[in-house]
């Protein structure tokens, strides 16, 4: 199979997307399948990768993170990409990349799927902050069901995305697909090497946060709810790993409260060393976001022996709900602080959480949700791949 994938984030941009492509993409290419990503160009360096066709880019405003892709530059590759014989189209995000895809599926003459990895209702008042956030979340809504009905098949990461897409009135078929993770990858780290880099005591209780540092994120709970377990915990230590806009508004709450010793904010890290050692050297993984679609980092930190203690909330109740190497909390500081400091405080209940991690982590293997994507490929190509045979045939070959 042949497939064409665009999106307006990819690696050096690091987030939640990038992942779930790169993941993807290199599972279907072991598998022997052929796959072209279009996505921006970066200021910043990046390793060149034939299958990848870079697009020119310009800055968007208000979050220095990201780029626009030119559309126009877009459309001008349909005749390369002609060439290629695509199968499918599959955008990742909603913004340029989503209408040039649909134009390009369009040429093509080829099927076009989507995959929601965005809850943006949950998201445009923090960076709109100047119109009603009803306003904005209505308008959010009529923008995701206008796109996600433009396409011919729609992938969620979690089943409560679907219930939401068909609340917006989504009349496509969706199917869930959540993004496998490479457990293999995060099982072997070096907490020590990582607690030395950065001059944390091996006897200090050491809390994790990864994610992009932004404010849908709910890290001022998790501010708030360390500030609470200090009282009793008090050597504790909590690490923030990753960039985003909210970062400085992050580093003034905790001047605030009075614990900026006690936290670190160490940037983004590098996916294939220093944040496997960070996952290895933390006690307890905690997570206080209530707009995930999924939530991989919670995946990477139970697949790298770190149980976790998190709200579960949106796309991350597939992960947590009867998770064995999980404790939920409520999105309260007081009881995320009381569960955080009676996991620590015992050693019993703790050993429990990190001998069930593995079994949790092996669910979610990489290997097994791209096979499930390329079945749901196969059920959208429109050709013989409907027959029900087909796709038994297509489940033994994987």
């Amino acid at each position: 199979m042949r497939i064409l994938m665009i999106s307006d984030v990819y690696f050096p941009r690091i987030n939640g997307v990038s992942t779930s492509i790169q993941t993807f993409k290199q599972e279907f290419e072991k598998l022997g399948h052929e796959v072209i990503l279009i996505a921006p160009d970066y200021p910043q360096k990046y390793a060149i990768d034939d299958s990848i066709i870079r697009i020119r880019s310009r800055a968007v405003l208000f979050d220095p993170e990201d780029r626009m892709m030119h559309y126009r530059a877009i459309l001008k590759e349909i005749p390369r990409l002609e060439s290629y014989g695509f199968d499918l189209v599959h955008i990742h995000t909603p913004f340029v990349a989503h209408y040039a895809g649909a134009k390009v599926a369009e040429a093509l003459g080829i099927p076009c799927i989507v995959t929601y990895h965005t809850l943006f209702e949950e998201y445009l008042h923090h960076y709109i902050p100047i119109l009603p956030k009803r306003f904005l979340k209505a308008f959010a809504r009529r923008f995701s069901r206008s796109q996600c009905n433009q396409v011919d098949a729609i992938v969620a990461p979690s089943s409560v995305i679907v219930g939401l897409l068909e609340e917006y009135g989504v009349e496509k078929p969706i199917s869930v697909i959540p993004t496998g993770i490479y457990t293999a990858n995060f099982s072997i780290g070096d907490g020590n090497k990582f607690r030395q880099e950065y001059n944390i005591g091996k006897d200090r209780k050491l809390l994790l946060n990864v994610g992009r540092v932004a404010h849908e994120k709910n890290l001022s709970l998790l501010l708030q709810m360390f500030q609470q377990l200090l009282d009793r915990i008090p050597e504790a230590c909590l690490v923030i790993a990753g960039e985003g806009p909210a970062r400085e508004s992050c580093r003034r709450q905790a001047a605030e409260l009075g614990i900026s010793e006690s936290v670190l904010f160490v940037g983004y890290l590098d996916r294939a060393s220093q944040l496997i050692d960070c996952y290895h050297s933390a006690d307890l993984f905690v997570f206080s976001s209530m707009t995930e679609t999924q939530g991989l980092v919670l995946l990477e930190a139970i697949a790298a022996g770190t149980p976790v203690v998190s709200i579960a909330a949106m796309g991350t109740r597939d992960i947590l709900n009867d998770c064995a190497a999980a404790k939920i909390v409520p999105d309260d500081a007081r009881q995320f602080s009381d569960t955080v400091a009676a996991v620590l405080q015992s050693p019993s209940m703790m050993e429990e959480l990190k001998r069930n991690c593995r079994d949790v982590s092996r669910v979610w293997d990489a290997t097994t949700m791209a096979t499930k994507m390329l079945i749901f490929y196969e059920k959208n190509l429109g050709s013989s791949a409907d027959d029900e045979q087909s796709l038994q045939n297509i489940e033994e070959v994987y």
